[in-house]
């Protein structure tokens, strides 16, 4: 009986190719090595790979953000519309 999502092994994943490489090579010359590299190589592959953009931000919500404006908007004029006497405010 497994709980929640079965997890990829460990060994799987491989700093190579990443930029996690250049910092083992950075280390190894100076003696030393981060263990935990190859738990943060999955950053790198897939999906997670891939920029983010500004654009993708910014736009992420518009349409369904904008669509609730006009219906909100529609609303408030539907009723509460502005009355119109001759110019008085």
């Amino acid at each position: 009986m497994t709980h929640g999502p079965e997890l990829p092994d460990y060994k799987s994943w491989s700093p190579r190719g990443t930029p996690l490489e250049t910092v083992q090579e950075r280390l190894r010359r100076r003696g030393l090595r981060d263990p935990w590299a190859r738990n943060e190589a999955w950053r790198f592959s897939g999906d997670f790979a891939k920029p983010i953009a500004f654009s993708d931000i910014f736009f992420r919500g518009f349409k369904w953000g904008f669509a609730a404006f006009v219906v909100a908007l529609g609303v408030e004029y539907a009723l509460f519309s502005p009355k119109k006497n001759g110019g008085h405010h």
